[in-house]
């Protein structure tokens, strides 16, 4: 699903205005019904509202709301805020419907007046700012936006809470602690940032008529990974497949005391897949591996506790996972740094293969095209240095995508995938249970077996972190969150793969 900037959204209402044709005062009427359709479905009619108007188009939103709740039989009471300036066209006609019809609890705050007391038996409707604001909120702005937030009312935000903006940080900003958020036709982008998620609460799209063709059409540089993006990528097995068509990957895992790791990245690499599996391990993981994870043919390195040298040949392999429970030892650095150098396909690097990369970054420089780099938000500090906000974080991970011909997993609850094309995707399954030791090893494991079944590397990264919030998600509803763990996750992408191919 394509995720629309702030400009974006603008030349979507233009576009529908034009085109349906429809008038601009018109569209926001049929958008508040909408939201008022909404509200009504999801609040007894006795319920009290209490609207706070700008004076912008979301303003415009909210007297029409207000009258539409009344004309309903709710009661709603409104408050203006006053900025020292007149409100746009359309707030302007539906401030003059206002005074035309029989809503009369109408109230103005200007500068230096008290707010209204709450009760939190109320519901307060936000529509202050909308999707175009490009500021912070200051002055009365930000003393209203904290009065909401302490008075302990049920919020309902109308497109986005009041002092977010759609597509840079808000982070410091004074900003709406929305219970539902309303918003209009698509999704935001800032909807899927932790710094956000204090704020928007549940968030439901309203569906406001705009026209599709101008979504069908336009060109976005971020998306949401969905299900029909999904099974556009998944690849059905033919019945008179075998094991050699699935690819032959190989695992550069384990060290003493993290043989676990490389069996949770085994596991997850042959429950999504893949034909054949080679695990290079030091020689204290030989019987963990072939004990815990029968069906990896396994080889062992000379050293009893770490990998030092990859000594096979690197040509059989369809694909090469490397990193989770390694080490950073020197000997394990020179051993990553020379299969870099001498595999010419894309590699899918995770955990301390990344920490390696970070303490010798001249590697940078041999990595395969196209290769698939999973960092958590330290690790990607570490390769790439450290990022003010999470905006900063996306934006820093998409230049470096295309600096570098690789690809960024950007692991996180909304896992952000970047790519060298300079398009980003958002992953919107997985839940909290996912932050749990071993969940990025599963995570490498799934994608190294995508990458040995040819998929693309891209499609590999989409499809595999897609995969691995799916099978999180089932695991989290039979175990909970609290109680699952990693292998739960590996457990459950057999129920995951199926529901895709269904």
């Amino acid at each position: 699903m394509k995720l629309l900037s702030a400009k974006q959204v603008r030349e979507w209402d233009q576009y529908t205005i034009q085109h349906e044709p429809i008038a601009s005062i018109d569209l926001m009427e049929r958008a508040s019904a909408n939201c008022v359709k909404w509200i009504l479905e999801h609040y007894s009619a006795g319920k009290h509202f209490v609207i706070f108007c700008g004076k912008g188009n979301n303003g415009g939103d909210g007297l029409a709301i207000a009258r539409m709740l009344t004309e309903k039989d709710s009661t709603a009471t409104l408050y203006i805020i006053e900025s020292g300036h007149k409100g746009t066209d359309n707030f302007q006609t539906n401030l003059v419907r206002m005074q035309k019809s029989h809503h009369k609890d109408i109230h103005f705050i200007q500068e230096g007046t008290t707010f209204p007391d709450l009760s939190p038996d109320w519901v307060i409707i936000d529509t202050l700012f909308g999707s175009g604001l490009s500021r912070p909120p200051e002055g009365i702005f930000a003393g209203l936006i904290n009065h909401i937030n302490a008075a302990g009312c049920e919020v309902i935000s109308i497109d986005i809470p009041s002092g977010m903006f759609i597509d840079s940080s808000s982070k410091g900003n004074a900003i709406v602690k929305a219970t539902h958020t309303l918003s209009l036709q698509s999704l935001k982008p800032s909807f899927f940032l932790a710094e956000n998620s204090p704020f928007t609460g549940s968030i439901h799209i309203i569906n406001i008529g705009l026209k599709p063709g101008f979504f069908s059409e336009i060109a976005t540089k971020k998306e949401l990974i969905d299900e029909v993006m999904i099974r556009s990528i998944y690849k059905p097995r033919d019945p008179f497949s075998h094991k050699g068509n699935f690819g032959h990957a190989l695992i550069a895992a384990g060290s003493y005391g993290k043989m676990g790791a490389a069996v949770l990245a085994a596991k997850a690499c042959l429950r999504s897949g893949l034909g054949l599996l080679t695990c290079h391990i030091p020689q204290c993981g030989y019987q963990v591996l072939q004990t815990a994870q029968p069906e990896a043919m396994v080889i062992t390195d000379f050293n009893s506790s770490f990998i030092t040298n990859i000594d096979t040949d690197l040509m059989i392999y369809n694909s090469i996972g490397i990193g989770p429970g390694i080490g950073t030892a020197k000997e394990t650095r020179t051993a990553i740094k020379d299969l870099i150098r001498k595999f010419k396909m894309p590699l899918v690097i995770d955990a301390d293969g990344l920490n390696c990369i970070s303490m010798e970054k001249d590697m940078f420089r041999s990595l395969p095209a196209k290769s698939i780099l999973t960092p958590h938000p330290k690790e990607f500090e570490r390769l790439f240095g450290s990022c003010s906000n999470e905006y900063e974080r996306i934006d820093q991970a998409m230049k470096n995508s295309k600096e570098l011909n690789c690809i960024i997993v950007l692991k996180g609850h909304h896992t952000f995938i970047a790519t060298p094309e300079e398009k980003g995707y958002f992953n919107n399954t997985g839940n909290a249970g996912m932050a749990t030791a071993g969940s990025g090893d599963v995570l490498s494991g799934i994608i190294t077996a995508l990458l040995a079944q040819k998929y693309e590397p891209e499609h590999a990264a989409i499809f595999g972190v897609y995969l691995h919030g799916l099978a999180g998600d089932i695991a989290a509803k039979k175990l909970s969150q609290e109680a699952m763990t990693a292998g739960d996750i590996a457990d459950n992408l057999g129920e995951a793969f199926a529901r895709i191919s269904s």
